[in-house]
């Protein structure tokens, strides 16, 4: 049975550092008003230090094919050029960001949205050219992140709402995708703060079979996640998502979870949801 933290109120006194919740909204959430509103107010309540990191892509496309800004994706992940760079930072910059820290705000919790360019909060590198252009994608790393820019917002109450989007220090924004921005920004802080790093979408954690949605497993190793893919037991879009959890987890994050946005208080508390073990 799994070790249970105790609610949100707590420190680790072990560790003698504040914990700190990176928590990672996606999926078809995102674009549904009435689940969004009520993860935003479980996310509120929490009583601790925190950071919400979100997507936004379905918004992206959708608003795109009305702009006639057709997306086009290899292996499930987007082509960036120069028509998308601009079409997402408008939706995750400025459309998803902003609603989410109004409705935040409605809910008497501080936010503040941050792209990557603001305070340098996300340097990273365009994504080079090989096999595939992918045009304005940036790759990013925990070594490149300033911890300090992090804390001066933590440390004055003020709670980050992240958009996906990183610079290159050259006068570009660049699209990089949420779940790593979550991962890495969990690392970079995790010698600083403990941080438990929760990845919320619309499913239940890691299925054991994606045809069912009431198998999700208790704990996903590497072992059991390379026989999952081999049995071509995962759907695509977790994989990922589980990449990169299993990136923080080798970067001293100390939880991680995947699981439903509609039970975050539980996934908190150590119920439900996916943990994430190497």
């Amino acid at each position: 049975m799994r070790n249970k933290n105790s609610g949100f109120p707590h420190s680790d006194q072990h560790y003698k550092r504040e914990i700190l919740y990176i928590i990672k909204i996606g999926g078809n959430v995102i674009d549904n008003e009435k689940s969004l509103h009520g993860f935003l107010e479980t996310f509120a309540s929490i009583d601790h230090k925190k950071i919400l990191v979100h997507g936004g892509g379905k918004i992206a496309t959708s608003l795109g094919d009305k702009l006639g800004i057709v997306s086009h994706y290899i292996d499930g992940r987007r082509i960036t050029d120069d028509a998308t760079i601009d079409l997402v930072t408008m939706v995750y910059g400025g459309l998803v960001n902003k609603k989410i820290v109004t409705t935040l705000q409605a809910l008497h919790c501080n936010a503040i949205g941050i792209s990557g360019a603001d305070a340098n909060a996300l340097p990273a590198k365009k994504r080079p050219v090989k096999s595939i252009d992918y045009g304005w994608v940036g790759d990013i790393n925990k070594e490149n992140i300033d911890p300090s820019i992090w804390q001066i917002l933590l440390e004055n109450k003020l709670v980050p709402v992240v958009a996906p989007l990183t610079h290159d220090n050259a006068g570009h924004m660049l699209n990089t995708n949420a779940d790593k921005v979550a991962s890495v920004l969990a690392a970079a802080l995790a010698g600083t703060y403990v941080v438990q790093l929760i990845y919320c979408f619309e499913k239940n954690g890691v299925l054991n079979d994606a045809n069912d949605g009431d198998s999700a497993l208790a704990y996903l190793d590497m072992n059991t996640y390379r026989q999952l893919k081999e049995n071509k037991k995962l759907f695509a879009g977790i994989i990922p998502k589980i990449d990169n959890a299993m990136d923080a987890v080798r970067n001293n994050v100390q939880t991680v979870i995947i699981g439903n946005s509609d039970f975050l208080v539980q996934l908190i508390n150590g119920e439900g949801g996916t943990q994430i073990r190497l």
